[in-house]
């Protein structure tokens, strides 16, 4: 087998293990490395061979899911002109991407050692804080607070309130647009602009 084909077949079966991982982790937090490998149909030592323990294992799945976060913040804000709808935009997306994996991202917070999801999130929060920054020039955003701390500020809000889901603390029809709400007025928007910038990207997505 030729090098290439080697490698092509190895990171097909790291994908085949992260997907079948994040499935199996979903379901259940503590599912081990031989419930994992059972579920992908692998022997044990296939999973140690890409993944040397369950840290990393969950590294990897912290790491997939803060791509589709950065990728997804990426298209939702693409030809957005104004600061807000772009906020709200991010939000929403981000939302959606951590609303399915909730449960995933409480483990990394758990397991992960270091700044743990944060790091992974660092591209995603760096064009939040971009989009404040842009904002904040135009007067649709606060400036008592730097943009890259305000970025790191809704990235918490954001995750506790995945957090307040998981707990059973909260509920709500759309949380994303309620999600949406929240991260504005924290930026400064007064609630009135708040609430017609929410429901204008709603209508729009409608139509």
């Amino acid at each position: 087998m030729s090098e290439a084909r080697r490698t092509g077949r190895a990171e097909a079966n790291r994908r085949h293990i992260l997907a079948v991982a994040t499935r199996e982790l979903i379901r259940d937090p503590d599912a081990s490395m031989d419930d994992i490998a059972r579920a992908a149909g692998v022997v044990r030592r296939t999973v140690y061979g890409h993944f040397p323990s369950r840290e990393a294992l969950i590294e990897g799945i912290a790491d997939q899911v803060a791509r589709e976060v950065t990728d997804a913040l990426s298209r939702a804000t693409t030809g957005v002109t104004s600061p807000v709808d772009a906020l709200v935009a991010a939000t929403t997306a981000t939302w959606a991407i951590g609303d399915r994996y909730r449960l995933l991202i409480s483990l990394a917070q758990r397991n992960l050692t270091g700044g743990g999801i944060r790091d992974h999130l660092r591209p995603a929060r760096e064009g939040v804080a971009g989009l404040l920054e842009e904002g904040a020039r135009r007067g649709d955003f606060t400036r008592h607070l730097p943009p890259s701390v305000l970025a790191h500020a809704l990235e918490s809000l954001i995750l506790g309130l995945l957090q307040a889901v998981n707990d059973g603390l909260w509920q709500s029809a759309d949380p994303a647009r309620e999600v949406a709400r929240t991260c504005l007025i924290a930026a400064g928007v007064p609630a009135a602009d708040a609430d017609a910038a929410v429901n204008g990207q709603a209508r729009a997505v409608t139509a």
